[in-house]
């Protein structure tokens, strides 16, 4: 074995990465915290005290992606991401749900402007793309849900 492979295959088992989506300021050791972080060795209830404190700034329940990496000693770190896309386009037209049948059926309308704004928020969370690209990418789950955006 060379000693890149050696080296890679001591780095993934190094630390293992869990991803959640939990309410914003609501963590607790109930499912999905508690049996997703259980399984690998981590106190939920130490996660959540530090989610929920990390979180109270936002709107309460608001679903908040977070990625948990957790050290082979069982100390862990984690990053908050922003709210999913969906539900921020389903909050800018003002539905609950998107369309069953988008393309045929339109579930609500955006402007352009809501776009930008949405794609604002999620330049937060990616890197190497240019706010227009985004834009697009944005303006086509839009449309998948069933959203006609105007100008």
């Amino acid at each position: 074995m060379s000693k890149k492979g050696g080296a890679a295959a001591a780095m993934s088992a190094a630390a293992s990465i869990v991803k959640l989506v939990v309410p914003a300021g609501k963590a607790s050791a109930q499912p999905p915290v508690g049996p997703a972080l259980g399984a690998k060795g981590v106190k939920a209830m130490d996660f959540a005290k530090e989610f929920n404190a990390k979180t109270a700034h936002l709107e309460p329940g608001l679903p908040t992606p977070a990625i948990v990496t957790i050290q082979p000693d069982r100390t862990f770190s984690f990053e908050i991401r922003t709210p999913p896309t969906s539900l921020l386009l389903k909050r800018a037209a003002g539905i609950s749900t998107g369309s069953g049948k988008a393309g045929s059926e339109v579930a609500g309308t955006l402007t352009m402007k809501h776009i930008y704004e949405i794609a604002k928020i999620k330049m937060q969370d990616v890197s190497g793309v240019e706010e227009e690209q985004l834009c697009k990418v944005i303006a086509g789950s839009a449309r998948s849900m069933g959203l006609r955006i105007v100008q």
